[in-house]
C-alpha cells in the first residue's frame, strides 16, 4: 500500500455548488446553496475555480488560516452565478495575498479587470476593482496550457457555452482533476475533443444541470445532464464523474435520487456538496 503525504496531494473541496443563482432554504441544506466556487490544494500550490457566492466563505477561512500562500484564482468565464462572489472574497482586498486572477475567454480588445469591473462599479456596486490590492490579472487563451507554479500542469480547452467557457485539467503528482462546466453537449467536434480531455482523470467535475428527459426544453442554453455525465465517464476512463452546476430549483430529495440512479450506472459516480472533499487516487472522504 503506498501512503501518500497530505501536504503532497490533489485534493478539491466544493464551496458552492449552484449553478444559475444562490438558493438558500429549508430544501437546499444537505448539498447547500452556494453556487460555483472551487479550492484545489495541490501538494503547496491552492487553485480556486470560480467566485460564485461559495467563495465568501472560502475567503473567510483563508484569512483564518495562519500561513498565508500565494493563490491563483481561474474564472472559467464570467456569467453572474460564476463572479458574484468576488465582491465579497476578503483575501482580494488584502495586501497581506498574493492571488494572480486567470481568464481564457477575455475578448482581444477587452481587459479581465475591464469584465471584473461590470460587476464592481456603480450602481450595482459601490466598492471598485481597484481596491482589490491583493489580485494580480492574467490571461491566455482557451486551448493552450498555463504555467502557473513548478511541477504543476494545468491545461485548458474551449467549451460548449454561451459567451465562451473554459474547462481546466490539473495534474499534481500522478492525479488529476477536470472541470467541464459550463457545458453544453451536442456538437460533435467539441464533444470528441472534451473526451479526450477528460480521458482517464481521477475526477471529472462536469455539468449536470439537467436531466435527459427535461432536457429538451432547454436547448441552446448551455448546459448538460447527469447521464451525459456518466456516459462520458464511462467513455473516458474516469473514476469519479462528480455531477454539478445544480439547477436551483433542484431540491435535496431529488438530487438523491440523482445520486442513487448515478451510482448505479457508474459506481464512482458522486453528487456535488457543499463542504464535500475528494482527493484524486482516493476515495470521497467529507471535509471537516
Amino acid at each position: 500500500m503506498t501512503v501518500i503525504d497530505p501536504r503532497d496531494d490533489l485534493r478539491l473541496t466544493f464551496w458552492g455548488v449552484r449553478g444559475s443563482i444562490p438558493t438558500p432554504g429549508e430544501h437546499t441544506l444537505r448539498y447547500g446553496g452556494e453556487t460555483t466556487c472551487l479550492e484545489i490544494q495541490a501538494g503547496p500550490h491552492l487553485l480556486i475555480i470560480d467566485c460564485g457566492s461559495g467563495a465568501r466563505r472560502l475567503g473567510w477561512h483563508m484569512d483564518q488560516r495562519r500561513q498565508v500562500q500565494p493563490a491563483d484564482l481561474l474564472f472559467t468565464h464570467f456569467h453572474l452565478d460564476h463572479i458574484c462572489g468576488l465582491p465579497f472574497f476578503c483575501p482580494a482586498y488584502s495586501e497581506r495575498f498574493d492571488i494572480k486572477v486567470w481568464a481564457g475567454h477575455v475578448p482581444r480588445d477587452g481587459s479581465l479587470e475591464e469584465m471584473l469591473a461590470r460587476l464592481m462599479s456603480p450602481p450595482l456596486f459601490p466598492v471598485p476593482t481597484t481596491a482589490l490590492r491583493g489580485c494580480q490579472f492574467r490571461r491566455f487563451t482557451a486551448g493552450e496550457a498555463v504555467g502557473l507554479r513548478p511541477g504543476l500542469t494545468v491545461k485548458t480547452i474551449q467549451l460548449n457555452h454561451p459567451g465562451g467557457a473554459t474547462g481546466y485539467r490539473i495534474e499534481w503528482g500522478g492525479g488529476s482533476i477536470v472541470t467541464v462546466t459550463d457545458h453544453e453537449h451536442g456538437n460533435p467536434e467539441i464533444d470528441a475533443a472534451v473526451a479526450r480531455f477528460v480521458e482517464g482523470a481521477d475526477i471529472m467535475v462536469y455539468d449536470a444541470t439537467y436531466r435527459d428527459e427535461e432536457y429538451g426544453r432547454y436547448v441552446g442554453w448551455g448546459h448538460s445532464t447527469w447521464q451525459k455525465a456518466v456516459a462520458l465517464a464511462d467513455k473516458a476512463g474516469v473514476r469519479h464523474p462528480v455531477m454539478f452546476h445544480h439547477d436551483p430549483c433542484r431540491t435535496d430529495d431529488d438530487l438523491d435520487r440523482i445520486a442513487e440512479q448515478a451510482r448505479a450506472r457508474h459506481p464512482g459516480a458522486i453528487v456535488a456538496r457543499q463542504g464535500l472533499e475528494l482527493v484524486a487516487g482516493a476515495a470521497p472522504v467529507e471535509a471537516g
